[in-house]
């Protein structure tokens, strides 16, 4: 079993529960016969790998080792779509779990009944144990592969690092174990130290709220999670329960963890890494203060180039490591980090490989070129900036913006997982390009910005209207006016008045003049001001007053005829 493979010295309690699932408890003697069903009817087989995808952490757990244990090398997808799966029958003909579209005779849908009384062979800790695959600057999805020694490492650097902490609390996670992040601490670091887990994957906050509540345990969860606790529940006795939390997959931002501390009683411990390299470094921020990366132990630390290299036991040699994320290092050994340096993004938890959306995009008959670019909005999205083909310009003029996109989107839907489908979009003549010809991400980024500010109707009247408007930072007349103190165009200002003149008021004719313009006070970034309009249909004019609780930034009217 995996325990013998770290050297652990405690007796296995034989009657110890290795998991709740939706049957029931599962024992460790239930578990290993299960463990010896799935070996013996995996030792025949000729394929050396199989692929494995089963919701049901137990019996993933079981497939898992029989499949160790029969030398097998077990790929792990990410998901079970009809892309992915298809791109898996390049790699084996063996499958097992729930894989809707494979071949009955290529999926082991059971175990063997057959009673078994085998001796299962040791495992090797050189045994090439998973395949799980993360997406490349390339777009193509790359095979990591772990060898059973690095996995085994990094449970024993977990039971070092936090192991006496946990006590015998349950392990319940919100992240799936068919990634690394929750391979390692949903399945292998329970099994290793006899601790049980919950067999689910928990999706909604009631679910784990229930969970934790039962009985002391363990979180294992991801910001996707930790960010959206809701105020609507009663987290009371969750928080009486929760031993600790941990968050991976994706940066925690700072006003989350004061939430869940609120909520849950604890400060999540933060664990950073890749699934190439495994677990790096961790941190905890209590009420959100800053704290750089410590890196866990064992790794040794370097930078190059301004991005991360490291040493590492959960390596699969000893060289150095380069990746692609950016850092500064402290003097204390611990470091910050600054952002990637590839085009590799990480949403609600999950890689997402840009450069294969833009490909995926491209096949289309509709699509010239894409590029597809994240936005940091109040939740982060995928954006797209397509130059329609011939046919694709047809079908706009055909069906209209909406309806495109949608198909476009819908078009992705069988290849890219649904949180990362792009929700906005754009259809230009050419893509926006620097002097160089690139594509940035600041130029393709203006296209999303808004024009306008956010309107809110105060009060409204006979000719008379007032309107509340914030100014946000990313306004697109901010950009390059000016750089070190932004500062709302005179232009600006004048084209809100007349086209919220136009949306309120019946205006006829075209703008002639403007008189009486003054600029009294400047308007910068996140400023709430009040535009108050009077429409003197007699005189066709409109005058309007920008004001706040500064005073009055600007006056002057509108003539029409």
């Amino acid at each position: 079993m995996f325990e013998s493979l770290l050297g652990c010295t405690a007796p296995i309690v034989s009657d110890h529960i290795v998991a709740y699932t939706q049957r029931g408890t599962l024992g460790y003697a239930a578990f290993i016969a299960q463990v010896k069903a799935w070996y013996e009817r995996l030792r025949t087989e000729d394929a050396t790998h199989l692929a494995l995808y089963e919701p049901d952490g137990a019996t993933f757990a079981a497939m898992l080792l029989g499949a160790w244990h029969a030398r097998k090398t077990v790929i792990l997808p990410g998901n079970n779509l009809p892309a992915t799966t298809q791109q898996l029958t390049r790699l084996t003909n063996l499958f097992a779990g729930d894989f809707p579209g494979v071949d009955q005779q290529q999926r082991l849908a059971t175990m063997t009944t057959d009673p078994v009384v085998i001796e299962l062979p040791p495992l090797v800790a050189d045994h090439l144990g998973v395949m799980v695959f993360t997406s490349g600057s390339t777009g193509e999805p790359q095979a990591i592969s772990k060898y059973l020694f690095q996995l085994a490492n990094e449970v024993a650097t977990l039971t070092q690092l936090f192991g006496s902490h946990l006590q015998q609390a349950r392990i319940v996670a919100t992240v799936s174990h068919q990634h690394i992040y929750g391979l390692l601490f949903k399945i292998l670091w329970p099994l290793a130290n006899q601790r049980a887990f919950l067999s689910d994957s928990l999706v909604f906050p009631e679910q784990f709220s229930v969970a934790l509540a039962e009985c002391p345990t363990v979180l294992v969860s991801s910001p996707a999670h930790l960010k959206r606790l809701p105020d609507t529940m009663a987290w009371q006795a969750a928080a009486q329960h929760t031993q600790a939390i941990f968050s991976s997959a994706g940066p925690l931002p700072e006003d989350a963890i004061p939430l869940v501390e609120s909520k849950l009683g604890r400060t999540p411990i933060e664990v950073y890494g890749s699934s190439e390299t495994g677990g790096i470094a961790w941190r905890q921020r209590p009420h959100g203060t800053p704290a750089d990366w410590l890196p866990l132990p064992g790794i040794t630390l370097g930078e190059q180039n301004g991005m991360l290299c490291l040493r590492s036991p959960h390596l699969a040699d000893e060289n150095w490591f380069q990746t692609a994320d950016r850092i500064s290092l402290n003097e204390q050994g611990g470091f910050q980090l600054q952002g990637r340096g590839d085009l590799i993004a990480k949403i609600e938890g999950k890689r997402v490989s840009l450069i294969a959306i833009e490909q995926a995009l491209e096949q289309h008959a509709w699509v010239q070129q894409a590029k597809v670019l994240m936005l940091a909005e109040q939740r982060e999205q995928v954006a797209a900036v397509v130059v329609l083909s011939q046919a694709g310009l047809q079908a706009l003029q055909a069906l209209g913006k909406t309806v495109l996109a949608r198909q476009l989107r819908q078009s992705l839907a069988s290849s890219v997982e649904a949180v990362a489908l792009p929700r906005r979009w754009r259809f230009v003549g050419q893509l926006p390009a620097d002097s160089q010809g690139k594509h940035t991400h600041a130029l393709l980024s203006t296209l999303f910005a808004p024009t306008h500010p956010e309107t809110t109707v105060l009060t409204r009247a006979d000719g008379q209207i007032s309107l509340q408007m914030t100014i946000q930072p990313d306004l697109l007349c901010f950009d390059g006016h000016f750089p070190r103190t932004p500062v709302l165009p005179g232009v600006a200002q004048v084209d809100w008045v007349m086209r919220e003149g136009r949306r309120h008021f019946e205006i006829p004719g075209s703008f002639v003049r403007m008189e009486a313009l003054k600029f009294q006070r400047i308007i910068q970034p996140g400023m709430v001001v009040t535009l108050d309009l009077t429409w003197r249909s007699d005189k066709q004019s409109l005058s309007f007053t920008l004001s706040s609780s500064a005073g009055q930034h600007a006056s002057g009217r509108l003539i029409f005829g």
